[in-house]
């Protein structure tokens, strides 16, 4: 999906809801602005609940991950993917994994997720109408409806966003 419109929201509400239903977890964020080798730590350390691993290497960081996980259910996020190399050396394939795991990809592109040979495809969408007034509600007015002396602003404010919830997010917060 495009940005700002919720996909690392989403994956956090599913890691929020599922996270204790798997043995291990970790959500790795904004995966494209970040080092692998940083990446790959953040993960051994969630996985294996150890700061001791040590990684002398990207490639030895994804051996260890397909020997150490593949008996392990785990939920992982990897979130804001731009590049299928960077998931190939994060978690190597789907079968460096044990059964029941769950690995969850954020992108903008889409190419991203048909290369790495997903399972399933949930194309993030705008808010429509009604639901753009809601979320801007209640970051107005905590409120999940508006005041009337504000609902002719609200939904020029709404219609200006576009029904992205980030923008609607980041002009309150700004104003």
């Amino acid at each position: 999906g495009m940005g700002g419109v919720g996909k690392t929201t989403i994956a956090k509400a599913v890691y929020n809801e599922f996270y204790d239903k798997f043995e291990r977890k970790s959500f790795l964020e904004k995966v494209r602005e970040k080092k692998v080798e940083k990446l790959q730590k953040q993960l051994l350390s969630d996985i294996l609940q150890t700061t001791k691993t040590k990684v002398s290497s990207v490639a030895a960081g994804t051996a260890l991950v397909g020997e150490r996980f593949r008996r392990l259910k785990v939920l992982v996020i990897v979130d804001d993917v731009d590049d299928v190399k960077q998931l190939r050396e994060l978690v190597g394939n789907c079968h460096s994994f044990g059964p029941g795991s769950r690995i969850i990809i954020t992108t903008r592109n889409e190419s991203v997720l048909r290369e790495f040979a997903v399972d399933k495809v949930y194309r993030a969408k705008v808010m429509d109408q009604e639901e753009a007034l809601e979320l801007l509600s209640w970051h107005a007015f905590r409120s999940s409806n508006c005041p009337s002396q504000y609902l002719a602003l609200e939904r020029e404010v709404v219609n200006y966003c576009g029904g992205f919830p980030f923008a609607l997010k980041k002009l309150w917060k700004d104003y």
